[in-house]
């Protein structure tokens, strides 16, 4: 029970120590709350209405809780809390008191609120006074039955629906909540239906009970005869309150739904920014007519709807937009690679706009090698994505132009930091031999490879690692390590960026434990391990987005038939040769040829150290197994010179002049073959038999 009468009301100098005896008089307690410091004293008369003595009352209106039944205090609270919120001066209302001997009386409050200079509300200073005479308990109740369901009305329905639509991100988001208890069950509707205004036609986008589909109604003109049609070419709602008028409005509609039994029907335009986007209809199966305050509530929350269903929209398209950009930037498709099964994975786990700059690559090289990349460019925007595409494109070109990995990295982050923006990058790239199994491996910032062998067993691949992109250009450290390993067949790596690795409340090295356990449960499949990894990262949701590669070795033809490496060194580039030399070494001992392997690196060494010193260009070194009669292995170090090599005489003290003759001598045959503009310098070695 409500009474907006109070007025105006000051309290003595000395209060509460001398109530107003005018207030005193009439049996009426003051009260002065301080909404700054949420403390509201009263005076005696105060404390002797809601029955607490002073010595039980701290100052606090909780306190109070123990005389003011909680429906009652919920619903003293809501009028306040909204007489505040309108700007009121003033207010009054009736609620009920238990006394100490659980007897309910009927109280009156009257306040009146002081503001600031900027109408903030500081102070509530009012009286309070025992009502129960004045209201007889049986009118008590219908009022308060009627406020009660006005409040559950404008609260449940209009309050509720629209914190509920809140968090609605998509079209179908905000269905699901109009079709939930807080919608439509809340009108006390049968059923729902919805239509988007679409290029001049209505789309149906949510229909009424199963079986309740109108041919013909998916999408209708806005100049047809159906309620929907109607309210979007006059902006008003349309209350249909019986269904004889439900049937000479909408002469089309009508017959396909009298088994429904719908008795009214409201139908609502669906407004935002003066423009039609829609209309909503709610149909009635217990209910004739609607009251002027049923209407004004479901206009109300006809404006509401209209507002989330826009934002929906317009997060749908930014979201199509932004994943359109990101789908863009990556590989369109991913390479048969023979010797390898590879299975590659993309979640977006952003909203709206806020994608990031995750990104796998696989490059397919000369010689039977494979490239796979992994990659985080900071940010979750598009700009993070553009970038990330930029990357992806040149760390590819730099790859396959045949730049040994350390270099392919280094190149990248200089590109990085002179593309003009404050973005670094973490990134992962591993060169794969797969007649071999020779897999070079450098990492710049990013987390970890995993390996999962054949027994199902996964284990970390920790790498020395330099800076992240950029980064490392910024602060002049582009060295990266190499480190060389060996794939054996059947083995899978695993590459992902730290959305799949990284959860909240629980350290890298937690996760790197949950996401092996994962790999080592999981199926042999690579791609249907791909897909529980991906699962998994979507039970968990997060805004991080996760980008996923995998590899995994396959068959042993390729090294029955011979293995096979090649590698581009360029001229001023020592790195790059002492790569070359560890990769030489790795991939002879993988081969079964350990005893000649420092042989085969020598000369290796001074076939290319003569090529780039004798030559303006690079020297392409090329590595493999000469399977017939008797296993050999073949070293071929190709140059754009014609010109053809001399064996020279080395005097005592000369620096010069042994290579050759260094070949001569470790080598079992030597020769050169004339290669286009340039020339081959090759050699083989015997190597014993393995299995």
């Amino acid at each position: 029970m409500v009474d907006r009468g109070a007025s105006a009301l000051s309290l003595p100098d000395d209060w509460p120590a001398h109530p107003d005896p005018i207030l005193a008089l009439n049996r009426m307690g003051s009260f002065d709350w301080d909404l700054d410091t949420g403390l509201m004293h009263m005076d005696a008369v105060a404390h002797e209405i809601f029955d607490v003595r002073s010595d039980e009352y701290d100052g606090r209106p909780d306190t109070l809780s123990i005389r003011v039944p909680p429906t009652e205090a919920r619903r003293l609270d809501a009028h306040v809390s909204q007489a505040i919120k309108d700007g009121s001066e003033n207010y009054g209302a009736y609620f009920r008191v238990r006394r100490r001997d659980g007897t309910l009386r009927w109280t009156h409050t009257q306040g009146y609120i002081r503001r600031d200079e900027t109408g903030r509300p500081r102070r509530i200073i009012g009286i309070i006074r025992d009502a129960t005479q004045e209201l007889s308990e049986a009118e008590a109740r219908r009022e308060q039955a009627a406020l009660d369901e006005a409040r559950r009305q404008q609260t449940n329905v209009v309050q509720i629906t629209t914190a509920a639509l809140a968090h609605a991100h998509t079209v179908q988001d905000v269905i699901d909540v109009l079709k939930d208890t807080h919608g439509v069950t809340h009108l006390g509707a049968t059923s729902l239906v919805m239509g988007l205004v679409e290029a001049g036609r209505i789309r149906l986008v949510a229909e009424g009970p199963e079986g309740s589909f109108v041919p013909g109604t998916l999408v209708t003109r806005i100049d047809e005869q159906y309620p929907m049609s109607e309210v979007v070419r006059t902006l008003a709602p349309r209350f249909i309150e019986s269904p004889e008028e439900f049937a000479e409005s909408y002469p089309l509609l009508w017959p396909h739904i009298t088994d429904l039994d719908i008795t009214s029907a409201a139908y609502l335009p669906l407004i935002a920014q003066a423009r039609p986007i829609g209309a909503m209809g709610l149909l009635y199966n217990d209910r004739r007519g609607f009251s002027a305050e049923d209407r004004n509530v479901l206009v109300a929350l006809g404006s509401s709807i209209a507002q989330s269903l826009q934002r929906a929209m317009f997060y749908e398209q930014e979201k199509d937009l932004a994943q359109g950009l990101q789908q863009a930037m990556l590989p369109r498709s991913i390479p048969s690679v023979p010797g390898a099964d590879i299975a590659v994975r993309y979640r977006s786990g952003s909203v709206g706009r806020d994608i990031g700059g995750d990104w796998y690559d696989v490059i397919p090289l000369p010689g039977g090698r494979v490239g796979a990349v992994i990659g985080d460019v900071q940010g979750h925007d598009t700009h993070a994505a553009a970038v990330m595409g930029q990357l992806r494109i040149v760390l590819r070109a730099y790859a396959a132009e045949g730049h040994a990995p350390a270099t392919v990295m280094a190149r990248a982050s200089v590109f990085l930091h002179e593309l003009d923006t404050e973005r670094f990058a973490t990134c992962l790239y591993a060169e794969a031999d797969l007649s071999t199994g020779v897999m070079q491996v450098v990492r710049a910032g990013h987390i970890d490879a995993l390996v999962r062998d054949t027994d199902r067993s996964c284990h970390r691949l920790p790498v020395e690692g330099g800076l992240p992109l950029g980064l490392s250009a910024e602060f002049g450290r582009l060295e990266y390590p190499v480190n060389t390993i060996e794939l054996d067949p059947g083995q899978t790596l695993l590459l992902c960026t730290d959305g799949l690795v990284e959860q909240p409340g629980i350290d890298l090295d937690e996760g790197m434990r949950t996401l092996r356990a994962l790999i080592s449960t999981g199926p042999d499949d690579v791609r249907d391990l791909a897909d529980r990894l991906i699962d998994v990262a979507e039970e968990r949701g997060g805004e991080d987005d996760v980008a996923l590669l995998l590899l995994r070795r396959i068959g042993l033809d390729a090294q029955r038939s011979g293995g096979r490496l090649q590698q581009l060194v360029g001229p001023g580039d020592p790195e790059a040769l002492a790569e070359s030399r560890h990769m030489i070494r790795a991939a002879v001992r993988a081969w079964g040829a350990r005893e000649k392997a420092d042989d085969i690196e020598l000369v290796a060494d001074e076939l290319i150290t003569n090529a780039l010193m004798h030559t303006e260009g690079s020297a392409i070194v090329t590595l493999r197994v000469l399977a017939g009669s008797d296993r050999r292995i073949r070293v071929e170090v190709e140059d754009a010179s014609s010109a053809l090599p001399r064996r020279r005489e080395a005097g005592e003290s000369g620096v010069s002049g042994r290579g050759l003759l260094l070949v001569d001598r470790l080598a079992d045959v030597w020769g050169v073959e004339a290669r286009g503009g340039g020339k081959c310098v090759w050699c083989e070695f015997l190597a014993s038999d393995r299995e």
